[in-house]
C-alpha cells in the first residue's frame, strides 16, 4: 500500500482545512493518492494540470463538480464514477485544496 504524505493544513477563512484528513473522510484516498497515480491520478498530478488557475472559480466549480458527479475520458480510460455522498462545501474544499499542491517532484 502506498505511503500517504501529509500536508500542512490550508486555511479557509479561519478555518484550517486539513485537505488529506477531508479525503479520508469522504473516501478520496480508496482511488487517489497525493503523490503517486493509484486507481486515478494522484492530487498533485490534477493540481499541476490546472497549475496557474488559483482560486479561480471557474476552476474550483469544475474540480468540485467533477467530484460530486464524476467524469470520462480526462485521466485515461478508467472513468470516474459520481460521488454524490460529498457534500457541495467538501467538493469545493478538496479543490481548493487540490490546487495548492505543488506538482509532483
Amino acid at each position: 500500500m502506498g505511503t500517504v504524505l501529509l500536508a500542512a493544513p490550508m486555511w479557509v477563512g479561519a478555518q484550517a482545512l486539513d485537505g488529506t484528513a477531508l479525503a479520508q473522510k469522504n473516501r478520496c484516498l480508496a482511488c487517489h493518492q497525493v503523490d503517486a497515480k493509484r486507481v486515478g491520478p494522484s492530487f498533485r498530478a490534477v493540481a499541476e494540470r490546472f497549475a496557474g488557475k488559483g482560486e479561480d472559480a471557474a476552476t474550483l466549480d469544475y474540480l468540485a463538480q467533477s467530484i460530486r458527479k464524476g467524469g470520462r475520458a480526462r485521466w485515461g480510460a478508467v472513468p470516474m464514477p459520481a460521488q454524490p455522498h460529498v457534500s457541495e462545501q467538501d467538493a469545493l474544499d478538496l479543490a481548493r485544496w487540490i490546487l495548492t499542491l505543488p506538482p509532483p517532484g
